[in-house]
């Protein structure tokens, strides 16, 4: 018999980390809901042809495909190694494969606006917690199957939109206590640099390069550029974007020497002051949490963003992106629903618990499932130990009893291995007495109590 695995990039979650994990999308669920969003939930499986071509070169290649169903019957044989034939050529063939695992939850999010835009109250503000499938190189980080935690705003422009989200993000990581610089550009001045060098054609081909930058290094971003055709001269310019330092205002002044005279950098330039301004106003960053960055290498590697672009880095950790986003404003267009604006950003929570377990910031609450435990001393103890178990529940209380009858000392390394606070043991005199004691496992100190007193006892 084989020995039992997981798929390589796959994992499964203990109950102290499910905790953790919870913890993590209940703040941020919390903080979603602040701002007036609403969920929503889309199938584990899209139609290909609703995923292919809106993620990059790059991103297509990550979309895990599902063979149909039935290849194996005898009146698809034929079709089914016509189809193989095919897709070894770098084709795609619907006689093999018709749908894929989601890649994100953006995609998905804007083929369910072009359903169903007629019904939606316009801006409609979703946000989405569900897992995602990438066929990536499992790595730290980086996974094959995760979630996402995503919030959308479609049909409005407003510029309010993204000062909210960068709120949001700031908000989210000042209640989980992790440092993170919140990284901002705009896709309309690497427009501006791509028509700089040459034109529109050169957008994604730098974009790609360029998003590569702090896993390959700049010689080697120059090599691809080289390599994707551009010349020394455009290189050149590409570098000098590249190095542009300083603050926020000074980085800002650089760029607007380099791309000034170019109508999209001076538009992408308006709309990341108008956001710094308006943030820095009012939005409760602080230094401690938050450091809101203007990041000129930032180039997303999604085709579909159009305007400013988030990325949120962990300070002080070895981790790559724990979020991004940014404004698509005419995703749905590629559903057939042109002129329906859109702005996002996605929160990475399987990178986050790693940033989080790192600097141990999980709060020790957050590792307690059980609160009280009662003893199991006998069947009539155990009978009147339920009773008071279902009123200490009724008042919210986690509670278990030990399953069977055993030595005191073996339902003491229950508790401890469970991590369990409080202990509560009704055994023949407390019966008699009408009281139970109340054992803190912990401190290691206990006192007695009457049973009609216990719920208030324990603070419920």
């Amino acid at each position: 018999m084989a020995k039992p695995s997981l798929p390589s990039g796959t994992r499964d979650f203990s109950p102290d980390t499910v905790r953790k994990r919870t913890y993590i999308f209940d703040t941020i669920r919390k903080v979603f809901e602040l701002y007036g969003f609403q969920p929503l939930e889309t199938p584990a499986m899209e139609n290909l042809d609703t995923l292919m071509g809106k993620y990059g070169e790059e991103g297509d290649k990550l979309i895990f495909k599902i063979l149909n169903n039935g290849l194996n019957d005898p009146k698809n044989i034929d079709k089914a190694k016509a189809a193989f034939e095919n897709v070894l050529q770098g084709k795609n063939d619907k006689n093999l494969t018709e749908r894929a695992l989601r890649y994100d939850l953006t995609i998905p999010f804007a083929r369910y606006v072009a359903m169903n835009h007629g019904q939606l109250t316009l801006p409609f503000k979703r946000y989405q917690v569900q897992p995602v499938w990438r066929a990536d190189r499992p790595q730290k980080g980086r996974y094959r199957e995760f979630y996402q935690c995503d919030a959308d705003v479609v049909g409005s422009n407003s510029l309010l939109n993204e000062v909210e989200l960068t709120s949001i993000y700031a908000e989210v990581f000042q209640r989980l206590g992790i440092p993170v610089e919140i990284r901002l550009n705009n896709r309309k001045i690497l427009a501006a640099l791509a028509e700089h060098c040459g034109g529109p054609d050169k957008m994604t081909d730098i974009t790609t390069a360029i998003d590569k930058l702090d896993k390959i290094g700049l010689d080697k971003v120059k090599e691809e550029l080289a390599g994707r055709g551009l010349s020394s001269p455009q290189i050149s310019s590409i570098e000098q974007y590249l190095a542009v330092s300083g603050t926020n205002s000074e980085k800002l002044h650089q760029i607007e020497t380099l791309l000034g005279h170019l109508a999209p950098a001076r538009e992408g330039l308006k709309e990341l002051r108008y956001v710094l301004n308006l943030v820095d106003s009012g939005s409760g960053l602080t230094p401690q949490t938050s450091n809101l960055v203007c990041d000129f290498t930032l180039a997303r590697g999604l085709n579909y963003y159009t305007g400013i672009i988030f990325e949120i880095k962990a300070t002080g950790v070895q981790m790559g992106s724990i979020g991004g986003g940014g404004r698509y404003d005419d995703l749905t267009g590629l559903f057939g629903v042109p002129n329906v604006p859109g702005v996002g950003i996605s929160f990475g929570v399987d990178r986050i618990y790693d940033v989080m377990e790192e600097l141990q910031l999980f709060p020790a609450a957050v590792h307690t499932g059980t609160q009280v435990i009662f003893f199991n001393l006998g069947e009539e103890e155990s009978r009147a130990g339920y009773l008071l178990m279902q009123e200490l529940r009724g008042r919210g209380l986690r509670c278990e009893m030990y399953h069977e009858q055993a030595k005191f000392d073996k339902q003491f390394k229950y508790a401890d291995k469970k991590n369990i606070p409080v202990a509560v043991i009704l055994g023949s005199q407390e019966l008699e007495d009408g009281t139970c004691v109340i054992r803190h496992l912990r401190e290691g100190t206990q006192n007695t109590v009457a049973q009609k007193d216990l719920a208030h006892a324990l603070g419920v």
